[in-house]
C-alpha cells in the first residue's frame, strides 16, 4: 500500500491556520471528462484520499484514465492519550490536504458517464464531506 505523504518538507510540524475561503485552484475539470467536487471544506487524510481512490479503481476494473487532484502536504500533530498540557507540540500522526469548497478531488477520462457516476458515489462515501458529480457534458449545458 502507498502511504501519500510529502518525501521532504521545510518544516516537521506547521501550525493550524484556519481554512476559509473558496478554492481558487483546481476548481474546475482540467485533464478528465468528468470529476467529483467538495461542497464543503475540511480536512482530508491521506488514507481517505487512497480508501477513495480505491473504491474508484475497483468499480472501474482497470478502465478508463483516473486523476487525483489533491494530495496530503499538511502535517496534523496529535498529543498521545492522558498526557498533561504542556510539553511541546505533538508528534505528527497524518498527513492532510485543506480542502475548500469548489475544489475538484478526482478526474476520469475514458468512461461513460453512468459508469463513472456510480465510482464517484462509491468514492462519496468514504470522504468525510459532502461531494458532487460534475461532468463537461452538464457544463457545456449551463
Amino acid at each position: 500500500m502507498s502511504k501519500l505523504s510529502p518525501a521532504r518538507t521545510k518544516y516537521r510540524k506547521v501550525q493550524k491556520g484556519r481554512n476559509r475561503g473558496n478554492a481558487r485552484g483546481g476548481d474546475f475539470l482540467a485533464f478528465g471528462d468528468c470529476g467529483i467536487q467538495t461542497l464543503d471544506r475540511g480536512c482530508l487524510s491521506a488514507s481517505q484520499i487512497e480508501a477513495a481512490r480505491i473504491a474508484i479503481s475497483r468499480h472501474l476494473k482497470r478502465k478508463g484514465k483516473l486523476w487525483v487532484r489533491v494530495f496530503p502536504h499538511t502535517p496534523v500533530t496529535k498529543k498521545p492519550a492522558e498526557t498533561r498540557m504542556g510539553k511541546g507540540k505533538g508528534a505528527v500522526e497524518y498527513w492532510g490536504a485543506e480542502i475548500k469548497p469548489g475544489m475538484i478531488l478526482f478526474e476520469l477520462a475514458g468512461v461513460s458517464v453512468t459508469l463513472a457516476r456510480e465510482a464517484f458515489r462509491l468514492a462519496d462515501f468514504k470522504l468525510p464531506f459532502r461531494c458532487r458529480f460534475i461532468s463537461r457534458e452538464e457544463l457545456e449545458a449551463y
